[in-house]
């Protein structure tokens, strides 16, 4: 099963350049393989397959060609199957063929990026797959490793997932913090006038979500008509409230669950009726997906 959303654009390709200098720096530290050096000759060529120890979806493949292209562009990459696959224990999922200090060198860093990425991808998968038939969408956060957003944020995609704003310049959130800040400049704490304000404020066509914690702030809120009010570690109960008051008072207004979400907990959270339910463990608590390079031939 793949994702269509899951094209890989060039700010994606940008960044993974970036972050392969930087790895291949750390590994080489302009110096070189020395363990290469000293037992594999310029001649000595080779063929390696990438396999899937383990059940799960894979994303990031066009990284292998990233990480060959700085190490040594004779290396060719070949990927097996598209991002966004679930693939099985034993499946190849791409080939590499070429010098084979080139192979061995570039080796760590592309399952480093691939292991990483597959995580993030499988842990959406499982998150998808648990609302599967319900109206909610699984949402990421800005909880992501500096220097990694773009990266981790395709990933989430091609496991079928959907990217929330990108950084703070592409949309308006206003949190808690930011709520206390304006309420004691301006001595106001209607959140209505708020989301009014923030309205203003905004560039035009730029989303403006509001986070509440409690019923009576998500009724304050919903006057001043916001796009969407992520609900803030509400239980289920609470969800299901919200869900109603809503309805009532400003059905047009999406409705985002966060906080603490698990793959025990998702189920029921998205049959209360939420639109969207937003989960930071899918960017920084994916363990890495077990891949590896099999020597197919050597010579």
């Amino acid at each position: 099963m793949t994702n269509s959303r899951s094209e890989f654009s060039n700010a994606d390709r940008e960044a993974a350049n970036r972050l392969i200098e930087l790895a291949l720096q750390e590994d080489l530290a302009g110096i070189g393989d020395l363990t290469c050096d000293a037992l594999i000759g310029p001649a000595d060529r080779a063929e390696v397959l990438v396999v899937a120890r383990e059940a799960g979806i894979v994303a990031g493949l066009v990284i292998g060609e990233l990480v060959f292209d700085q190490v040594d562009p004779l290396v060719g990459w070949v990927p097996e199957v598209p991002d966004g696959t679930l693939v099985q224990p034993g499946q190849i999922v791409a080939r590499a063929a070429g010098p084979l200090s080139g192979i061995l060198i570039g080796e760590r860093t592309v399952l480093n990026f691939l292991s990483h990425l597959s995580g993030i991808a499988s842990l959406t998968r499982e998150f998808v797959d648990a609302v599967h038939g319900t109206a909610a969408t699984i949402l990421d956060t800005r909880k992501t490793l500096p220097g990694w957003r773009s990266l981790a944020k395709y990933a989430v995609r091609a496991g079928g997932g959907t990217n929330h704003r990108m950084g703070l310049f592409d949309g308006v959130l206003v949190k808690d913090n930011h709520i206390a800040a304006w309420s004691r400049l301006v001595g106001n704490s209607r959140l209505a006038d708020a989301v009014r304000q923030a309205r203003a404020g905004a560039p035009p066509g730029v989303s403006v979500e509001f986070e509440v914690d409690t019923l009576e702030q998500l009724r304050d809120v919903l006057d001043g008509q916001p796009d969407i009010v992520l609900l803030d570690n509400m239980t289920p109960d609470q969800l299901t409230r919200a869900v109603r008051l809503r309805n009532e008072i400003a059905p047009r207004v999406l409705l985002e669950a966060s906080g603490g979400v698990t793959l025990g907990t998702v189920r029921t959270i998205a049959e209360t009726g939420v639109e969207r339910i937003s989960i930071g463990a899918l960017t920084h608590s994916a363990r890495c997906f077990d891949l590896g390079f099999d020597f197919h031939h050597i010579g």
